[in-house]
């Protein structure tokens, strides 16, 4: 047997602008023998699977900074935040940027503009275009002297942008990089112009151009990052769950040491009102703690010693001795960051489009500039009122600072990126953008039966009275069976004394305990002979059921395992206990029938019992009596009729057919390897929320298309009128964009696309 040697690393990623960085890096590492590799711009991430034999982590370390790119230090699983702080810092670095940029781009806006604006009446206008006119250099250095800080502050775009054009892998940066350099270059040589004598040239100067460019872009920038972070606030809120410290006994002593120092078999205090700081066991004391960060449930849950208490939820009265079992990254809820995280770094396949459009888009875009260029260069000259210099660098400036590709690349990443946040709020965790968009597609959902549509495990159901032997209670029957049950280790048995607790009915001593293996029970309770059991004990025993006969075989017809009682020798009563269903069972199977989808039932149990639970919950197509390693077959022939299908399970029989299926839905409570084998986990184990599972993925696709519509429409509206294809029909220089107007629009566009997915965090269940 070959022993795997691929390992997966989450590497983020420095110096993304946009998403043909992106596309660029992870066609790059592709191309490494044994490296698999997605990079999202959204995250700024690349999520690598490598084998260790072929490939060392060094090497791709380096194939990151051969690409122009900068590999930061890999994030930790255990709930760290250091990530975030170092994406607030380069958020706080921005705004400086940005605040410097239009602090110094308003004046140098002002100063160039209002002198050509003669008609309107505005303060030191007339000053204005006394010295343009009659101090044309002092005017130029002027207008320098307020650029240099601005470049200064936008340094980046030039340094990335120009390093990324000699690797042969334009970017935003190059567009930027390119148009402003254009700008400043022509600018800087009709200055000279003007100390030659050549006073005019005053009129031709782009500083102003190149400034605004850079003051709305970082401005942009600044604004997409800080909706950016907005995405992610599902992991931010997760983090910001776990504790920092833990009381811990030492000698006897209490000791509160940092959670990370928290070791397995460490015995640890939970006082009152105080969070809980990693996974474990209680070992001394009873309490109530608030799971609603799990579950979703606002009650707080009864704990015992023996109960399973987890990270981060909240204990509400008791003090209570807890054993670690899991720390670190070994928490649930360390699993569930890291499994958001993974799913916010994945890609959904409706991506591609987007990546593979920019990949080729900014190329495409510095040859329709250049082309655009020079046709308005070797136009005739009577062509146009505006001479062709400025006609051509206008054009080729505009052309290339609309066209930046960052909307395309943003579209799909932010709304999965949303989308999964959202559903890890509501307790549903969905494992990736493959499968948050496949379950919008979802035709025929598959349930199983015990433990996803029942509670899984037995409850008491009925108890009925044969009143021709007895006049007592159903409480009083309770009681007694209670009583004689309660040493016995049968599932059953413990069903009955489960109720009997609940109602809180005080159980007898029990003399002359004897279980029959197969059969039931005797017992003596306050002189009585009690015999519960089968037909078969009953019959041993010369006890008639035939009055309760009848309701014996409804009972049974229901899916109910029933159980005689009887007192001296005569039958008293039937006590009926079955597995039964969820509350919420019913509910959710209507609501995704009245949304057009088939319900089916998976179970290896009986007919008569399959069909009984499906009637109550409405299920029309059963499927039961299938061995566990035949339930995938029979997601595959469901899938032949072309039909895409989920499987909801929650037991480790249902593993197989969760993988089979198109989307995999695993209940909360269920087994480890259900959670694993997944693509969907329902933290609440509530089947309603299959139902919001799939209208977050409708909600998130629509998302995802409304945002690559627009980015689409955006850039084949954009780049044309840029380019002066409107002005070449109308001759009309209004229709000649501005590349300030160009700088604006690329910024809002990038922004819009972020905000849209934004609006997916009021979706509701």
């Amino acid at each position: 047997m070959e022993k795997n040697t691929e390992t997966q690393v989450t590497i983020p990623i420095g110096g993304m602008s946009c998403a043909a960085c992106s596309a660029k890096l992870e066609k790059e590492l592709n191309k490494i023998d044994g490296v698999t590799a997605t990079v999202n711009i959204a995250t700024e991430k690349a999520n690598i699977i490598y084998d260790t034999q072929k490939v060392r982590l060094t090497n791709i370390r380096e194939a990151i900074i051969n690409t122009g790119f900068k590999p930061l230090e890999i994030k930790k699983t255990n709930g760290s935040d250091e990530a975030w702080e170092q994406k607030k810092k380069e958020i706080k670095t921005l705004k400086i940027k940005t605040t410097i940029a239009i602090a110094f781009a308003i004046p140098l806006f002002y100063i160039t503009m209002i002198p050509m604006l003669n008609f309107v009446d505005m303060p030191f206008a007339e000053t204005l275009h006394y010295w343009m006119k009659n101090y044309p250099l002092y005017f130029a250095i002027l207008q320098i002297m307020l650029t240099i800080p601005i470049i200064v502050a936008g340094y980046k775009f030039f340094t990335v942008g120009f390093k990324a054009l000699i690797k042969r892998s334009p970017n935003m940066d190059s567009l930027i990089a390119i148009g402003t350099s254009a700008a400043i270059t022509y600018s800087i040589y009709k200055t000279y112009e003007i100390t030659t004598g050549k006073y005019h040239a005053v009129d031709e100067l782009y500083f102003e151009t190149a400034g605004i460019i850079f003051a709305l872009i970082l401005l942009g920038k600044t604004m997409e990052a800080i909706s950016k972070g907005k995405t992610s606030e599902a992991i931010k809120k997760l983090i910001g769950l776990a504790p920092k410290t833990a009381i811990i006994i030492v000698d006897g002593a209490e000791k509160e040491i940092p959670i990370d120092e928290v070791e397995k078999n460490d015995i640890f205090i939970v006082k009152p009102g105080t969070k809980i700081p990693v996974d474990g066991t209680i070992i001394k004391g009873h309490t109530a703690i608030d799971e609603s960060m799990l579950t979703g449930e606002s009650m707080p849950v009864d704990k015992k010693i023996g109960d399973n208490v987890y990270a981060a939820t909240i204990n509400a009265t008791g003090s209570i001795q807890v054993r670690a079992e899991k720390v670190g990254a070994e928490t649930t809820l360390a699993q569930i960051i890291k499994l958001v995280e993974d799913a916010q770094a994945s890609k959904a396949p409706i991506a591609a489009l987007g990546d593979k459009v920019s990949a080729i888009f900014v190329p495409i875009v510095c040859a329709i500039a250049t082309i655009a260029g020079i046709i308005w260069l070797i136009a005739p000259a009577d062509f146009s009122p505006i001479s062709n210099v400025t006609l051509a660098l206008t054009t080729f400036i505009t052309t290339l600072v609309i066209a930046c590709p960052c909307a395309l690349g943003l579209a799909t990443p932010t709304a999965i990126m949303v989308g999964t946040g959202k559903g890890a709020e509501h307790g549903i965790l969905i494992k990736g953008g493959e499968a948050l968009e496949m379950t919008h597609k979802i035709k025929t959902i598959v349930f199983d039966k015990t433990g996803t549509i029942t509670e899984g495990k037995p409850a008491v159901t009925d108890i009925i009275i044969n009143t021709q032997n007895s006049n007592i209670s159903s409480d009083e029957i309770l009681k007694i069976t209670a009583s004689a049950e309660k040493t016995s280790e049968h599932p059953i048995a413990k069903a009955i004394v489960n109720e009997a607790e609940k109602k809180e009915l005080t159980l007898w001593e029990v003399e002359d305990f004897n279980a029959i293996t197969g059969r039931g029970i005797e017992a003596t309770i306050n002189k009585q002979k009690i015999i519960t059991g089968n037909k078969k004990l009953m019959d041993e025993n010369n006890i008639s059921i035939e009055t309760l006969q009848a309701q014996n075989e409804n009972l049974a017809k229901e899916g109910k395992t029933t159980m005689f009682v009887a007192i001296d020798g005569k039958l008293v009563a039937i006590i009926a206990v079955a597995d039964t269903i969820k509350q919420s069972s019913k509910q959710a199977i209507q609501k995704l029938q009245k949304m057009g989808i088939e319900v089916a039932m998976l179970t290896g149990d009986n007919k008569n019992t399959a069909n009984a639970i499906a009637k109550q919950v409405g299920i029309d197509k059963v499927i039961a009596e299938v061995l566990p390693q035949d339930k995938a077959n029979e997601i595959k022939k469901l899938m032949e009729t072309g039909k895409k299908v989920a499987m909801v399970g929650d037991g480790i029989n249902d593993a197989p057919a969760l993988v089979q299926a198109d989307t995999g839905i695993a209940i909360g409570s269920g087994t480890d390897v259900a959670m694993e084998s997944a693509d969907i986990v329902l933290m609440k184990s509530d089947l309603m929320d299959v139902t919001t599972a799939i209208k977050l993925s409708k909600k998130t696709i629509q998302t995802v298309k409304q945002n690559l519509f627009w980015a689409f429409a955006y850039n084949t509206l954009g780049i044309p009128i840029a380019a002066g294809v409107l002005y070449a029909f109308t001759r009309n220089p209004e229709l000649l964009m501005n590349p300030i107007f160009a700088a604006l629009a690329m910024s809002f566009s990038s922004v819009s696309v972020v905000t849209n997915a934004l609006r997916l965090k009021r979706f509701k269940p």
